[in-house]
Order: structure tokens, then C-alpha cells, then sequence
């Protein structure tokens, strides 16, 4: 059950694909002063979407609703984050409250290796940003993420991202445009 009061999460990279989670009342938002990077872990020899301060930079995402203030499903699912508080954030959801950001943990971050990104997991995260703020927000998710050097582990046919989502064949295009713009080679 929701009461109004509940706390609200910034998704920002698979979270903001409403396919991939059940939270309500989300909402379009914008946070400022941060940029998403591609993140090499420790846990695992893929990279993970995180992000980092970015004076200046705006970035688009949902917030949504933490039911009961709860958090344990979410910090389940983001095992490898630190939460913190989100001040600077644009919205116009009649509710939303405090809202907290999910950023790798420091101690997770593996200082060099290979952590290529896998892309199921890109293709699920730009299909969300073309379903929520159109093939433009699609392009400002590509310009305000940063880290593309960790290259592409080309996983379309058998994914390996547990919450990849079927692309159409648009939605794939436009993400293989970018790369290629990126000149990342999948």
C-alpha cells in the first residue's frame, strides 16, 4: 500500500524502462549535477550503469514510489549501490517526496580490467529512454553517459542481462547508430 509519504527513487539507466519493475507512481524527472558512467565492478566482469558528479550536467530519469518506504526489494536489485539523497531534481509528480539516487559503492569499483557493457542491458535501458522521452532523450542519454571505452559484449542473442527486454528493430537501430556515432564497436 502507497501512503503519499512514502520516499522515491531516481532511476536513471534499466529503472527507468517501466518493463523492468512493478513501483508506482513513477514519474519524468530530471536530476542536475550528475553524469551516468559505465562502471567496472569488482562483483562481476561486467560493467555496471552507475553515476558521478557532473556540475551542470542534467540528467533524464523516473522517480517512483518506494511502497511503504520499504527499500529491501530495490536494495536488493541494486546490491552494488550506495543510496544517496537526491536533492537537485525536476519534476512535477504531486507527492513525491524525498527522492535517493543509487551510485556504485566505492569499495565495489575495480580500478582496471576488462568490464565490457553487455548489450542486452543497453538495448533495455534505451528502450526505456525512447519510450519515455522519445529518440531525443534517447540521444541526451548518450550524451550525458560517460565510460563508453569499456566496449560492448554483443549478448543480443542469448542475453545475459536478467531483465532484458525483446527491442524492436528501431529501438536497436537507434542504439547501434549511437554506437557507432560513439565509435564503440559491438
Amino acid at each position: 500500500m502507497t501512503t503519499g509519504n512514502d520516499p522515491y527513487f531516481f532511476g536513471y539507466g534499466s529503472l527507468v524502462n517501466r518493463a523492468t519493475h512493478a513501483y508506482p507512481n513513477a514519474a519524468r524527472a530530471q536530476a542536475t549535477g550528475w553524469a551516468r558512467i559505465w562502471q567496472a565492478t569488482a562483483i562481476r566482469q561486467i560493467a555496471y550503469l552507475s553515476v558521478i558528479a557532473a556540475p551542470g550536467v542534467v540528467i533524464d530519469g523516473l522517480i517512483a514510489e518506494v511502497p511503504g518506504g520499504d527499500w529491501a526489494a530495490l536494495d536488493q536489485r541494486e546490491h552494488a549501490y550506495d543510496r544517496h539523497d537526491l536533492r537537485d531534481v525536476a519534476h512535477d509528480h504531486p507527492t513525491a517526496g524525498r527522492i535517493m539516487i543509487y551510485q556504485v559503492a566505492p569499495c565495489h569499483i575495480a580500478p582496471e580490467g576488462s568490464h565490457p557493457i553487455l548489450l542486452s542491458y543497453l538495448d533495455t535501458v534505451v528502450q526505456g529512454f525512447v519510450r519515455e522521452f522519445g529518440e531525443a532523450g534517447a540521444a541526451r542519454f548518450f550524451e550525458t553517459t560517460r565510460g563508453w571505452d569499456a566496449g560492448i559484449h554483443d549478448d543480443r542473442a542469448a542475453p545475459l542481462y536478467p531483465r532484458a527486454q525483446v527491442t524492436t528493430a528501431r529501438e536497436r537501430a537507434i542504439v547501434d547508430a549511437a554506437l557507432r556515432d560513439l565509435g564503440v564497436v559491438a
